[in-house]
C-alpha cells in the first residue's frame, strides 16, 4: 500500500492538470504558430513558465486504483501487476486466463 500522502499529492496534480489544461492548450497553440508575432510568442512563454510546475500533465503519474503503487501499473484495467494477477487468479477479470505452461 502506497503511503497516503503520495496518493494525495498525484491527486492534486491531477486536479491541477485539468484546471489548467485549456489555458495551456491556448498558450502552446500561440508557441507552435510560425505567424504569431516575436511579441505574441515571448508573452506566452513567460505566461507557460508561471503556470504552476504541477499542472503540467506529464508530472501525473499513473497509480494503481486498489494499492496506489506507482510501479507495475497496467494501463488497460488500471490497476498494478500484483493486484491484477489476484484478479485474474480470482477469476474477476472476464476473458483473461493466468497463464501456465
Amino acid at each position: 500500500m502506497a503511503k497516503k500522502s503520495s496518493v494525495a499529492r498525484n491527486s492534486k496534480r491531477a486536479l491541477l492538470a485539468v484546471k489548467y489544461a485549456a489555458l495551456r492548450t491556448r498558450l502552446k497553440a500561440v508557441l507552435g504558430n510560425p505567424k504569431s508575432t516575436d511579441r505574441e510568442f515571448f508573452d506566452a512563454r513567460r505566461q507557460l513558465t508561471e503556470l504552476p510546475r504541477n499542472s503540467s500533465p506529464i508530472r501525473v503519474r499513473n497509480r494503481c486504483s486498489i494499492t496506489g503503487r506507482p510501479r507495475g501499473f497496467h494501463g488497460r484495467f488500471g490497476v498494478s501487476r500484483l493486484v491484477l494477477r489476484e484478479m485474474v487468479a480470482g477469476g474477476y477479470i472476464p476473458g483473461v486466463m493466468k497463464s501456465s505452461w
